[in-house]
């Protein structure tokens, strides 16, 4: 995955800048285009969602229309451009309009990935009792450029030091390991050294399987440090030398939360769609809807991965992810959600 997630912005907004001027299309026409590059227009858009929020009762389907098909980038300048015409906050407004899980989508679609992480980490952290898990999942699935936006988004919003907080809200291997990650110096590079591969796996082997207790520093920095495709190479190699595979070593090896961010981290390198796909399967299965992961990992998502995550959550549980969403949500927070799939 490495940073294409930076990458799609930069395309996104070189194509608008390219088409904006140039562009043959009425104001009104839709393009094909889900995010709609050809006839953006701040100024109209913001003004539609004005008139949407106007007199008595709420036009949401315009503003499920407006926000769903905008890229994040796009909606930031609808923001400045609401804010500049009527002197308010496009998000206080809403959220005076919109309610429930409908409200949470909206204000997440709102804000930039790495804002609306920095937000969920904080929300994680404060108060009595930290939710370790959600660490886990934005901390130990980010690329590098992601988790240093994370981190700048963190300061800007909080006036806060992330990886500070972190440390203070976490102990002994799980605080070792998020902040190993939070220093967001994983190499990124294509190449596989097969010789570096083995050599880990034999350290890995040697730290954990092969002695009493485990030595969590060789597994924090291979994991941490190494790109996805020489972690694959060393997943292998482990096999090889070991006669078991990563996962199952850690099982037996570690448990709790440290368990959870090795697994997290293994599964990225592995197969990062595969990890959302398990989780958003996991967010909808049984009695009751966890909707919070599911605005979380369909926005953060929606521009860098999500067709893949559409795509392995076809082939691992043969329905659609649209379907899924479809039973698991109703009313307006399920259109929404629905459009940003579509």
């Amino acid at each position: 995955m490495g940073s294409s997630h930076s990458k799609s912005y930069d395309l996104s907004e070189d194509i608008w800048k390219t088409t904006v001027g140039t562009t043959s299309l009425s104001a009104d026409e839709p393009s094909t285009n889900k995010h709609r590059h050809h006839g953006f227009d701040a100024d109209r858009d913001a003004k539609k969602i004005h008139s949407a929020c106007k007199g008595a009762g709420t036009d949401e389907k315009k503003i499920i229309e407006i926000l769903s098909s905008r890229t994040s980038e796009q909606r930031q300048q609808i923001k400045q451009k609401y804010k500049s015409l009527y002197s308010k906050d496009l998000e206080e407004v809403l959220k005076g309009e919109l309610s429930g899980n409908f409200e949470k989508a909206v204000l997440a679609l709102l804000d930039l990935p790495c804002e609306y992480e920095a937000r969920e980490l904080r929300k994680a952290m404060k108060g009595a009792g930290t939710d370790e898990s959600l660490l886990i999942e934005i901390l130990c699935t980010r690329s590098n450029k992601e988790i240093v936006n994370v981190k700048e988004a963190y300061k800007r919003l909080f006036d806060r030091d992330l990886e500070s907080d972190v440390r203070s809200d976490t102990s002994g291997s799980l605080r070792k390991i998020l902040v190993t990650v939070l220093e967001a110096t994983r190499d990124e590079t294509q190449e596989v050294n097969e010789e570096l591969a083995v050599q880990d796996a034999t350290d890995l082997y040697k730290a954990g399987e092969g002695r009493w207790g485990t030595d969590e520093l060789a597994f924090n920095v291979v994991l941490a440090k190494r790109s996805y495709g020489q972690l694959r190479a060393t997943f292998q190699a482990y096999e090889k030398v070991c006669g078991k595979n990563i996962e199952e070593s850690i099982k037996s090896e570690t448990s709790g939360d440290l368990e959870k961010a090795y697994l997290t981290l293994v599964s990225c390198a592995k197969d990062c769609p595969g990890y959302f796909a398990t989780l958003l399967h996991k967010s909808m299965k049984g009695a009751g809807t966890d909707e919070d992961t599911l605005i979380r990992i369909l926005v953060t998502r929606a521009e860098s991965d999500l067709p893949a995550i559409q795509e392995k959550f076809q082939q691992m549980y043969k329905k659609s992810l649209a379907e899924a969403v479809r039973s698991d949500t109703s009313g307006d927070f399920r259109k929404l959600l629905l459009a940003i799939l579509h």
